[in-house]
């Protein structure tokens, strides 16, 4: 499979701003998360588990689904795709990265963000529409929301526990580097309610809830959610801003 455009009636006219969204084999959630950029008002990019290039796209988005089956560990495989080679070198020069569950755990995985995805506490498959709380709003995928505001995104995984030593905890806190917690309810164990983080530099950024899942009414949470706008319009306003 090679890179194409994948454009809507919504995108922004004239508006060349290009995020790509990878694809591997057990990816479920590539066109969500594409729809989404085309609502932002830029062009979603396919890219292909093995590509070796990124096509010339200004941001890369790893979505959710069980890349590999999630074999050995969640996203374990994914990391030794050729994609994530250019992916990591990307984020190292400051390209924004969003990994959405199994993208967070290919992410982590990948080294591009410290600790790990282990299965929920209660063994169980979660499906629900979830609080979160932003920490950190200054992140290349979070400037368009407050810091304290409660937002609500659909949640789905079931090998959604963050864990991370005392020590990892410790400096993620430190720094401001939690970017959501789980308000509420903690649905999976994850240590000190973390449900995403972001790295030293605020261009990466991983969390389990899925915001593709709520940025059309009609389609998220009780039928008129769209708390997952901010995701990808704050990529966006980065990119723009940045050029």
């Amino acid at each position: 499979m090679t890179a194409t455009a994948v454009t809507g009636a919504e995108a922004a006219p004239g508006n060349d701003v290009r995020i790509g969204v990878v694809t591997f084999p057990g990816t479920l959630d590539d066109r969500d998360a594409a729809r989404a950029v085309t609502l932002a008002g830029a062009s979603a990019v396919n890219l292909w588990h093995a590509d070796s290039t990124l096509s010339g796209v200004d941001a890369v988005i790893l979505p959710g689904g069980f890349s590999y089956g999630d074999y050995l560990r969640c996203g374990a495989i994914a990391r030794f795709a050729p994609i994530m080679e250019a992916v990591v070198a990307a984020a190292g020069a400051g390209m924004p990265v969003l990994g959405i569950c199994n993208g967070f755990q290919v992410l982590c995985e990948s080294h591009l963000l410290p600790g790990a995805l282990i299965r929920n506490e209660d063994q169980h498959f979660i499906c629900r529409d979830q609080d979160l709380l932003v920490e950190n709003a200054d992140t290349a995928w979070t400037g368009d929301y407050e810091q304290g505001q409660t937002i609500r995104i659909p949640l789905k995984n079931g090998e959604g526990g963050y864990v991370a030593t005392d020590e990892v905890l410790d400096e993620l806190e430190a720094t401001g580097r939690v970017v959501f917690r789980y308000q509420g309810l903690n649905p999976n164990g994850s240590l000190r309610d973390i449900a995403g983080i972001t790295n030293e530099a605020g261009n990466v950024v991983g969390l389990m809830p899925h915001p593709e899942h709520a940025v059309e009414i009609g389609y998220g949470p009780d039928s008129t959610g769209v708390d997952g706008q901010g995701f990808f319009s704050s990529a966006v306003r980065t990119l723009v801003a940045g050029r």
